[in-house]
């Protein structure tokens, strides 16, 4: 089955990470480590195993350690080898030769829809779609951008993730109307001409609707194959609340004017890095399925919640645990 070539993987990074201070008012968000990797780099070697050669980071004024984080370090790297740590030295290096990596500035938040319309100037003349990874969205196992690249290849288009939430979480997301989906707990029917029942034809999206309103139980993961033509709705769609230009708004406009749009949904998991529960959970979730961590990790857990009552508290001192 032929595949659509990703050339470029776009990576919005330009917010301030508010839900992660005081951590993040010197580390930007997307360089708080996943057990021991950036969540930018994760992104990074997704967008690399799915055929991407070049990652453009849409960052703002003050965060330029997210792209440092792939650039050589020559005073770590010889201290490492000098000190015979040649597995240190290995992740060291993973990140700066997954592919090549440029940024861009976004100069006000205005929006995802203007985080992505910010990369158009550095895209090649030949790239007709452009891959949209949220760092936020952990998305396990990785592979679903090959399947949707496979997906835009024979349908054309655009090609996005969606994840099935439960309905009372639905009013966090956007949410996909797809063909013959109308109603939340209806069946949903395949795409024309797809034998496969998880990829679905798009006929609009909604913003954070009620539950009453969401048109499908059916949520953006995080995941975009964007036809180029995205750019041009992009120019042509109006701002939205707080000024902010959405992706959503835009893709809806293409689906109107008749531009192919299918979701493929991951059944498999999807951790939020974007506020701290959710963080603590995808770390919790790498480090158990980690070799070296996982076996230890998850003992302690088992000891730990055997327990019962009791909370931890960080700021105790031994005084107070001996009463």
């Amino acid at each position: 089955m032929s595949t659509t070539r990703i050339g470029t993987a776009v990576v919005p990074a330009a917010g301030l990470g508010t839900r992660f201070l005081p951590a993040t008012k010197s580390v930007p968000k997307e360089l708080l480590p996943v057990v021991d990797t950036p969540a930018i780099e994760l992104v990074a070697a997704e967008a690399a195993e799915a055929g991407a050669d070049r990652l453009v980071i849409v960052t703002s004024e003050g965060k330029d350690g997210v792209v440092t984080h792939f650039t050589e370090d020559p005073v770590l790297e010889r201290a490492l080898h000098a000190g015979g740590k040649s597995h240190l030295l290995e992740k060291v290096r993973r990140a700066q030769g997954l592919l090549a990596v440029e940024s861009v500035v976004q100069d006000e938040p205005r929006g995802l829809g203007h985080a992505v319309a910010c990369a158009e100037p550095v895209l090649r003349d030949d790239e007709d779609a452009i891959a949209v990874l949220l760092p936020d969205d952990l998305v396990m196992p990785r592979g679903v951008l090959e399947t949707m690249a496979r997906v835009r290849a024979s349908r054309g288009g655009s090609v996005l993730c969606a994840i099935d939430v439960p309905k009372d979480q639905i009013s966090a997301y956007g949410v996909f109307d797809v063909a013959a989906a109308r109603g939340l707990g209806d069946d949903l029917v395949q795409a024309p001409g797809t034998s496969d029942p998880d990829v679905l034809q798009v006929v609009g999206m909604v913003e954070k609707p009620t539950v009453e309103d969401a048109p499908s139980t059916l949520a953006a993961a995080g995941r975009y194959l964007l036809d180029r033509a995205i750019f041009d709705a992009l120019r042509r769609t109006l701002p939205g609340k707080g000024g902010e230009l959405q992706l959503t708004d835009a893709i809806a406009l293409l689906i109107d004017e008749g531009h192919p749009v299918h979701v493929v949904v991951h059944r498999g998991g999807r951790h939020d890095l974007g506020n701290p529960g959710g963080y603590l959970r995808a770390a919790v979730d790498v480090a158990l399925s980690h070799d070296e961590y996982g076996p230890p990790l998850r003992r302690w857990l088992d000891e730990r919640l055997g327990r019962g009552a009791g909370t931890f508290d960080p700021g105790a001192t031994v005084a107070d645990a001996r009463g």
